[in-house]
């Protein structure tokens, strides 16, 4: 009997023979499925949008070093279209910088390629259950650790005084909810409009508005999206509406 759930596992790697390496590591953990295997960013996307609710992953695999869009901008891409899936990002360098960006960027893990297969499938568990793991390198050097969780601390206090001084947020505070408004406020929406496309009241839209600001420590919605935009919470749209305040 497997101790945990299945862990559903997506492979993004451009190298078919390390790809052919993490089935043979992992072949014989019970509770570790691998749903499928891509070669790119963009492949991993289609395959994210074709797969069925059986074969969707929770977990995902991802190089950094990927041809065209890079892990760091999949990962980007995955944690808004699919917040349900961990990503865990590997590289075939050990880096504080790239474990920190990685993390900025979504990632719940990042590990270098040489991890041990029993380290690996440990890493994908503890994804799986929603923790977030940072590796051996990081957590040697205290200037990293330092700045993660202090970063993760101060960032509304930060925010308030002076949003371009602070570095990227590790994790949006903000639910899916709250983004898919900020998304509708990006693209020039009213609140009306929003409540519309989203199919619920007006109040309810005003409401989510006012738990983004309070969460962010900003005055006005259009602070709260270009604030996301440069977080890279929210894609970045054809046409922003100039201006705060509340349109209706």
């Amino acid at each position: 009997m497997p101790a945990y759930p299945t862990i559903r596992l997506l492979i993004v790697d451009d190298h078919p023979l390390f790809r052919q390496g993490v089935r043979w590591a992992l072949g014989a953990e019970e509770d570790i499925v691998i749903v499928g295997e891509a070669p790119s960013g963009e492949a991993a996307l289609e395959w994210l949008q074709s797969a069925g609710s059986s074969q969707e992953p929770n977990v995902m695999l991802v190089d950094l070093n990927l041809p065209g869009m890079n892990g760091f901008d999949l990962t980007r891409q995955v944690r808004r279209q699919y917040p349900n899936i961990g990503v865990v990002m590997v590289s075939m360098h050990e880096s504080d910088e790239r474990a920190f960006n990685a993390l900025r960027a979504g990632a719940a893990a990042y590990r270098s390629k040489d991890v041990a297969p029993r380290a690996l499938a440990d890493t994908l568990r503890r994804v799986a259950r929603g923790e977030y793991v940072i590796n051996d390198v990081v957590l040697e050097e205290p200037r990293v650790a330092s700045r993660v969780l202090t970063q993760f601390r101060n960032l509304p206090q930060a925010t308030a005084t002076d949003p371009e001084a602070v570095d990227f947020p590790i994790f949006t505070p903000l639910s899916e909810r709250e983004i898919e408004v900020l998304e509708r406020i990006a693209a020039g929406g009213s609140n009306k409009e929003i409540a519309d496309a989203l199919h619920i009241s007006t109040q309810t839209v005003k409401n989510h508005i006012s738990s983004i600001l309070r969460k962010l420590s900003l005055n006005d919605r259009t602070q709260a999206v270009l604030f996301a935009l440069r977080r890279g919470w929210i894609e970045t749209p054809n046409e922003i509406r100039q201006g705060g305040g509340e349109p209706e």
